[in-house]
């Protein structure tokens, strides 16, 4: 059949089971948005405020989902505030295909009107990015961009269009998608060899991180978990790849992970890391981590083998077949002794909390007063700071995809448009955005977007009217010296809310919190609630970056 560029884009999205697309029209996507139009009763357009709030958005459906997000944005600045949103995808794994306008053919690189180069301006952030100049390469291009978004490690892929490629018309011949190929497994004597540095471990622990939710490998890692009697410690990228409630769950690891997660990999014999990277903020001196262990690493991608730790085994391939077939390998062992020690030191993880002030609420009041009105298939998001730590070690995720948060590259403003995903792509769930002042007043314009759509989203600001996690460094490694860390901001957040259109709410203390959450519970309609925290909140504990978890800072002075 014969059609236009722009056609093609909407049949292949199709052909690709697309349902929801978000983004923002402009001069170089016209055409498509005019095909969009034609599609509209097929495919879903979410109109965000801003490009990188689209982006996000698209970011939060493909966690939340398992699917690939899609984003589209005309050329130039639309193409431009694309950036970070792919940025945030490529360091989190997270499949996205973006779908940007640009300039038509005859006026590339002849510095035109929102003419920019965006394939080599996301060059080092995309798996890999297209420009295609031809309509008859058109449908093939989007096709392959959705095969490498979603094969191997996942990530984010760009296709770059001219205008006029989108209003040129040649012949469209539909297709069944193509099964994304299985990465190839390591040979069985490397699965024995890891089997039996397992059998013969007497303190063994698991280090788990997203690539088990991007796997979707839970059920995998569970059966592997009990089966080896392994305690399992998580990155924040992995919360809900294990359940929180499980008695071999010992909660997250690295700068702000408990003392029985730091104590433990000190003094295990064996790690077996299943679908994480030993960043930074894990292995914070990685000469010495796991400085007693052996390590075995688990990863999809081989690239990931041993670049930040060196490592004495490794299994490459898909986790759902690695574990499952490493489970057959190995044998059934307890590990009672080991086990009884992980929990001994799990009662020195607790952190006292602040006195309560009639003038603050607690943050780990807030959290645990959200988690007690929510069920285990709720979406919890976050943006970027103390807020985040928090959640992540006081919200008990017991099922993959319900925790949104960007990872790697840490991105503050991240959370709106993420929750407005989240929603879109999961109807009749409830969505609850924990975020921070400094954090919300990057991209709040998405309440727009909340409102226009009538997302029944709980936005929970945990306002101390300072950038928190920037301030806590300043007090630990600056002396105190507060720079431009106190903005002396005085929004009021319910009543930006209500300017918007949504519901406004207050909760000044810990005495207000049950009865503001349970008012915005049963509202079914989007909320904002203002939260004052104290200023002075830490998260704790802390270990130095650089540093083990021989120095645990525990208190603050």
């Amino acid at each position: 059949m014969q059609l236009n560029g722009s056609e093609i884009i909407a049949e292949c999205l199709l052909e690709q089971g697309v349902d929801t697309v978000f983004g923002y029209p402009g001069g170089a996507v016209l055409n498509i948005y005019d095909a969009l139009y034609k599609y509209s009763d097929r495919i879903t357009h979410i109109l965000s405020s801003h490009e990188q709030g689209a982006a996000h958005a698209a970011d939060g459906y493909a966690r939340t989902t398992g699917k690939c997000g899609v984003v589209i944005a005309t050329s130039g600045p639309g193409a431009t505030n694309l950036v970070t949103g792919i940025a945030t995808a490529f360091m989190d794994s997270i499949p996205m295909v973006a779908i940007t306008g640009n300039v038509s053919n005859d006026l590339l690189a002849r510095d035109s009107f929102q003419e920019v180069d965006i394939c080599g301006i996301t060059l080092p952030v995309t798996k890999h990015n297209f420009i295609v100049k031809n309509v008859n390469d058109l449908a093939n291009v989007i096709r392959k961009a959705f095969r490498i978004a979603m094969s191997g490690r996942k990530g984010p892929v760009l296709i770059d269009i001219p205008k006029d490629v989108t209003g040129a018309v040649c012949e469209y011949t539909p297709e069944t998608p193509v099964e994304t190929a299985e990465p190839v497994l390591s040979e069985d004597s490397e699965f024995q060899a890891a089997a039996n540095a397992i059998n013969n471990a007497k303190r063994p622990m698991i280090y788990m991180g997203g690539g088990v939710v991007s796997s979707d490998a839970e059920k995998q890692l569970l059966a592997f978990a009990e089966k080896t009697d392994c305690p399992v410690a998580t990155s924040i990228m992995g919360l809900g790849g294990f359940p929180s409630s499980h008695r071999l769950f010992m909660g997250t690891i690295g700068m702000h992970g408990g003392y029985e997660t730091g104590k433990a990999t000190d003094n295990c014999d064996l790690i077996i890391t299943v679908g994480a990277r030993f960043s930074d903020r894990v292995a914070g001196d990685r000469e010495k981590f796991g400085k007693n262990a052996a390590i075995i690493q688990l990863d999809i991608d081989k690239a990931e083998i041993n670049k930040n730790v060196r490592t004495d085994y490794s299994l490459v391939g898909d986790l759902k077949d690695t574990l499952a077939k490493l489970t057959e390998y190995v044998d059934e062992i307890k590990h009672d002794e080991w086990n009884a020690q992980v929990n001994e030191w799990a009662k020195k993880s607790e952190v006292t909390e602040t006195p309560e002030s009639e003038d603050y609420a607690h943050p780990y009041h807030i959290i645990e007063a959200v988690r007690a009105l929510t069920d285990d298939d709720d979406i919890i998001v976050t943006d970027v700071g103390q807020h985040q730590m928090w959640v992540s070690q006081k919200y008990r995720f017991e099922k993959p995809r319900r925790w949104c948060t960007s990872g790697g590259l840490g991105t503050m403003g991240y959370g709106l448009g993420a929750a407005v995903g989240s929603a879109a792509a999961n109807p009749g769930k409830r969505v609850v955005l924990f975020t921070g002042d400094g954090s919300f007043h990057m991209n709040l314009n998405e309440l727009a977007t909340v409102r226009s759509y009538d997302l029944p989203i709980i936005i929970v600001v945990l306002n101390n009217t300072v950038l928190g996690m920037v301030r806590q460094w300043q007090k630990l490694f600056y002396g105190r010296r507060f720079s431009q860390t106190d903005p002396h901001r005085k929004t009021d957040f319910a009543a930006v809310a209500e300017a918007f259109g949504v519901r406004g709410m207050r909760i000044k203390n810990d005495d207000d919190a049950e009865e503001v959450l349970k008012a915005a519970f049963a509202s079914k309609e989007p909320v904002v609630i203002d939260c004052r925290i104290s200023p002075d909140e830490n998260v704790l504990p802390m270990i130095p970056p650089g540093k083990t978890v021989d120095d645990m800072i525990t208190e603050m002075e």
